[in-house]
């Protein structure tokens, strides 16, 4: 399980996200399993949370690029001496029992430097350590030996590694790969992973139970399969757009998901069960969390770390406490998955669901460079830490925290915008 992030992009512009995640225990280190980030529009909440996403995409992809395919990062580029330096990414994390710290900096074209340690109790022991074309293999290391010069510049030494069957880098590819960052607002590219986790045995018990337990309107959920036909299709499209679609899906399969209500007689009994399309009958906050479910549910399952950008979007604030409430319990997370998320529903503070180290705020400064600090280890003018009795979210909207838009006084706009013509 991850214990924290360091994440920093775009140096020497440095964005730092550390989350010491600190609930349960493992090898005498408490860990949390939930951590939520707040700040205002566009303070850079996305990007810190595409950081994640980039390095993991960086980490899994890399040694299946060809020598002439270029890296996915984009440089700071609100800083003339930024846009030519390389990103840095680092991850310390548990996997195995084993603590790891591994990181990288690359350009769009090569990576730069890369290193692996492994944390031991007082010390760190070096793996491995890269400058450009340069790579030192430590003896603790084996399975690198030999394969420096099998390693292009564009490629990951990590994932060359575990090309060759590497233990320790096996570890750590498979620990990237249980990381998974999704969206809040472009939920539906993950409603056919809740369709496949709807037709598991092994999960769909507990899916409809989280769905009777929201109490969302319905009782049950059919996926069926049936062959397209245009009258599927939303209505109002284009006639070009609409042409090009049914050309494309003509003769397909298309999965589709019916939500069952029942239609009550006046005596209070059931008179019928109703089939309702769940696309084009159910409200946006309901396929949203159809959308999310298979994610969360897979998450909290298996393991591992599921980070959601605008989680509260569409959804009630109860809604959101309660995906949250999931991750909390010891009864739906037996494996101690983790929730990193950012979202503006400031309702969750005055939940009790966070302590001060699980609560972060995302920041710009005047030179558009987004920071990162935890309200655990925010002070006040007084220079003490924020008390734990206090009322977060009060706080937090009156500012006393930072990271909220800064909306201007617009008594003077009016006033000038009424203005008398005589």
């Amino acid at each position: 399980m991850v214990i924290f992030y360091l994440l920093r992009i775009r140096k020497p512009l440095v964005l730092k996200l550390l989350l010491l995640l600190t609930f349960w225990k493992q090898d005498n280190i408490k860990l949390l399993k939930s951590a939520v980030i707040y700040g205002a529009n566009s303070s850079g909440k996305t990007n810190l949370l595409r950081g994640f996403s980039t390095m993991r995409q960086i980490i899994i992809s890399s040694a299946k690029q060809s020598s002439m395919d270029g890296l996915p990062v984009t440089p700071f580029l609100l800083n003339s001496e930024s846009t030519s330096k390389p990103s840095s990414f680092e991850v310390l994390f548990f996997t195995d029992g084993k603590r790891f710290r591994y990181g990288f900096e690359l350009t769009q074209k090569a990576v730069v430097t890369e290193w692996l340690f492994e944390v031991l109790r007082t010390k760190e022991r070096l793996l491995f350590i890269r400058e450009n074309d340069k790579i030192q293999v430590e003896d603790a290391f084996t399975e690198g030996v030999n394969l420096e010069q099998k390693t292009r510049n564009n490629a990951l030494f990590l994932a060359i590694c575990d090309q060759f069957n590497g233990k320790i880098s096996g570890l750590i590819m498979k620990w990237f790969e249980n990381v998974r960052t999704i969206s809040g607002l472009e939920h539906e590219d993950y409603r056919g992973f809740t369709f496949s986790m709807l037709k598991s045995d092994k999960t769909k018990h507990s899916l409809m139970k989280f769905f009777s337990k929201l109490d969302l309107g319905f009782d049950k959920v059919v996926v069926s399969k049936n062959d397209f036909n245009p009258a599927f299709l939303p209505k109002g499209l284009p006639e070009d757009i609409l042409k090009q679609m049914i050309s494309d899906l003509q003769g397909k399969t298309i999965v589709n998901a019916e939500t069952l209500h029942k239609k009550m007689n006046n005596d209070g009994s059931v008179a019928e069960w109703l089939h309702f399309d769940l696309r084009t009958q159910e409200s946006s906050g309901t396929n949203k969390v159809f959308d999310l479910s298979g994610h969360v549910f897979n998450t909290l399952s298996m393991g591992g770390v599921l980070i959601i950008d605008e989680l509260d979007a569409k959804l009630h604030p109860l809604l959101t406490n309660a995906i949250v409430k999931l991750f909390n319990s010891k009864e739906y997370n037996p494996c101690n998955a983790q929730l990193i998320f950012a979202t503006h529903d400031t309702n969750l503070l005055s939940m009790g669901n966070f302590r001060r180290d699980q609560i972060y705020f995302v920041e710009k400064d005047h030179y558009e460079v987004s920071d990162i600090y935890s309200l655990a280890e925010y002070k006040e003018k007084d220079g003490l830490k924020v008390r734990k009795d206090r009322s977060f979210e009060k706080d937090y909207i009156q500012g006393r925290y930072g990271a909220i838009p800064f909306i201007g006084n617009f008594d003077n706009l009016f006033k000038h915008g009424t203005k008398s013509k005589n």
